[in-house]
């Protein structure tokens, strides 16, 4: 492998065409670039094979350039006493490649874009061929002031590939312009869409909170509703037990004697019930109730309490007495059931 020199030159240097603009119409695109303190421009295998479509930038490499033309970032820079540039993408292993490795590269591939390049490479040669030399045409616009290197005009495939490659960008960068314009707009609509969706979640959330308090509210409605009812049906019973049954205008009122007279009717007396009905029936007589504790009424009547209790439940039961709850003291109050 021809090494470049490793010295650098200290002759003033102009390029014809700017490298740049060579590579830009070689490649089609900007590709990074190291130039060597002796002129001498290196370029990444891996921008320039991306560039032209070589999908194994390896194979590329050792198809179409030299082991001259091509080398190791570290071992190029490192000839020239440079360190590696800083960045992630300048790794040690870069394979770079020279100007003419990357020539090599651009006559390889098959894109229609490198066409034009190729075309004036091979004008160039066949020129070189038939006159022994190339020139290019100086440029109608010289630089001016002392010491101003001579301008050439660019040849007309290397300028028509740069501006069909100008345009392409443009047209390129205009449909992106129009897709990022049309992707803002889509995101504004969805921004729209999400905050208008909030909106409604929202609403919905205070609607199902009214709906929750309608619930509730109607619930301790129907709630004091049925104790109001409760309460009215309560009061009605005590009032249809307190009323009086119908009775003929100026009826006779009940004296003891027509009260025991119709227990008796009403079932068959035995001799604890009568000895109890004897005591009670004078006091609900003249009182209208009978509020004595059951001892009082046992110690009158020589039955036991129990017995007592049995005598006045036999009494309720076939409807001759009715229970209106206790006294203060805790004795059962009992009233006639008058039919």
């Amino acid at each position: 492998m021809n090494e470049p020199s490793k010295k650098p030159d200290t002759g003033e240097r102009h390029e014809a065409i700017d490298v740049s603009d060579f590579v830009y119409a070689a490649t089609g695109d900007r590709v990074r670039r190291l130039t060597m303190p002796d002129g001498n421009h290196w370029f990444p295998a891996v921008d320039v094979c991306k560039r032209l479509g070589h999908s194994n930038p390896q194979k590329a490499l050792s198809d179409h350039v030299p082991e001259d033309q091509r080398d190791i970032l570290e071992t190029l820079t490192g000839g020239y006493g440079l360190s590696i540039p800083a960045g992630r993408e300048w790794r040690r292993d870069l394979n770079v490649i020279s100007l003419q490795g990357l020539i090599l590269l651009v006559n390889a591939c098959t894109k229609p874009a490198c066409a034009p390049f190729k075309q004036w490479a091979a004008e160039v040669i066949e020129t070189v061929q038939r006159e022994g030399s190339y020139t290019l045409e100086e440029a109608e616009v010289q630089p001016v002031g002392p010491g101003a290197p001579i301008a050439y005009a660019m040849p007309e495939q290397v300028a028509e590939a740069i501006v069909r490659l100008e345009e392409r960008n443009l047209l390129a960068d205009e449909q992106l312009a129009v897709a990022q314009h049309e992707s803002l707009t889509v995101q504004r609509d969805m921004l729209a869409m999400q905050h208008e969706m909030a909106e409604m979640q929202r609403d919905m959330v205070g609607m199902q909170r009214d709906l929750v308090g309608m619930q509730r509210a109607t619930l301790t409605a129907q709630q004091a509703i049925a104790q109001a009812m409760e309460r009215i049906a309560n009061r009605l019973d005590v009032l249809a037990l307190d009323r009086p049954a119908p009775t003929a205008a100026f009826a006779p009122l009940p004296t003891t004697e027509s009260v025991l007279a119709d227990w008796r009717e009403r079932l068959s007396v035995t001799e604890d019930v009568w000895t109890v009905a004897v005591v009670i029936a004078p006091v609900l007589v003249e009182r209208g109730e009978l509020r004595e504790p059951l001892e009082s009424i046992a110690a009158r009547t020589g039955l036991t309490v129990h017995r007592v209790n049995e005598c006045l439940r036999l009494l309720r039961k076939h409807a001759c007495i009715h229970s209106r709850g206790g006294s203060e003291e805790g004795a059962p109050v009992y009233v006639l059931n008058r039919s």
